[in-house]
């Protein structure tokens, strides 16, 4: 892999992680049509550059989060993002493999999940909702469980997990903005088991020694332009909705349907 296709691949997994558009299917779209070889070691090593956009985004609410925990005994967030993160933790761990493999080179199914997440984010406020919730912290485990649920389906590309998750917690009771930030902060535990899974690993290894410039790059990419995403997603869910997303993958699903129709 050269440095200029890890700098836009990099770029790529940055908007895409937190723009609920499907990181891994623009990733498998783009290796597609850049002549690329679908690497689920390389999109797995990309993550860190998005995992410390989010460590430097949100490391004054961390640093309170680990005051809450130590000096105040409150363990309420925490409780909910480690119960969010355990479905999709333990579902990866012991069947992503099987994920990996099924779905990683098809086209066919990152176009279906384009589609059908579209048509939720547009319609989402059409569905039935569950009470308000106003905090991280009022979330209940039975609804922090039900978005950690949601999230798995983010192991089938073309879903994302930041809409699999804002999604879940709009449902859920959250705002549109509280949705994000509590999905954006359910991402740290979760982009920190991809990345340790995969750097442990010989092929991991091996990937960052033969390319490591363009590794490098990569992540410098994703880094920017994570840091880029996050910060437009929660200026703009402030006082917007995820519907402008929903018609993105719609037409993004149809350009793709058509390629596939015809064969390119």
């Amino acid at each position: 892999m050269s440095i200029i296709e890890g700098i836009v691949l990099g770029a790529i997994q940055g908007l895409t992680e937190f723009i609920p558009v499907s990181s891994s299917g623009h990733l498998v779209l783009a290796e597609h049509f850049m002549g690329i070889q679908p690497s689920l070691v390389f999109d797995g090593l990309v993550n860190l550059g998005t995992f410390l956009a989010l460590l430097i985004y949100f490391r004054v609410r961390l640093w309170n989060i680990c005051i809450r925990i130590f000096k105040n005994k409150d363990y309420r967030l925490a409780r909910n993002i480690l119960i969010s993160a355990l479905p999709i933790g333990l579902i990866g761990y012991f069947y992503g493999d099987f994920f990996e493999q099924a779905f990683i080179q098809n086209a066919v199914t990152v176009t279906i999940m384009l589609a059908v997440f579209g048509v939720v984010m547009i319609m989402l406020e059409r569905l039935p909702k569950l009470s308000l919730v106003k905090t991280e912290d009022e979330l209940s485990p039975k609804r922090a469980l039900a978005i950690g649920v949601a999230q798995v389906l983010s192991l089938v590309p073309g879903t994302s997990r930041s809409a699999s998750t804002m999604v879940a917690g709009r449902i859920a009771g959250f705002t549109y903005s509280l949705a994000a930030e509590y999905s954006f902060l359910l991402s740290i535990p979760v982009l920190a088991g991809v990345i340790l899974k995969v750097m442990v690993s010989r092929e991991g290894r091996d990937f960052i020694v033969n390319n490591f410039g363009a590794w490098l790059a990569s992540n410098v990419a994703a880094f920017i332009f994570g840091l880029a995403a996050v910060s437009f997603m929660l200026r703009y869910l402030s006082h917007g909705n995820f519907k402008v997303f929903g018609y993105y993958r719609l037409g993004l699903a149809g350009v793709l349907a058509i390629v596939l129709l015809l064969g390119l």
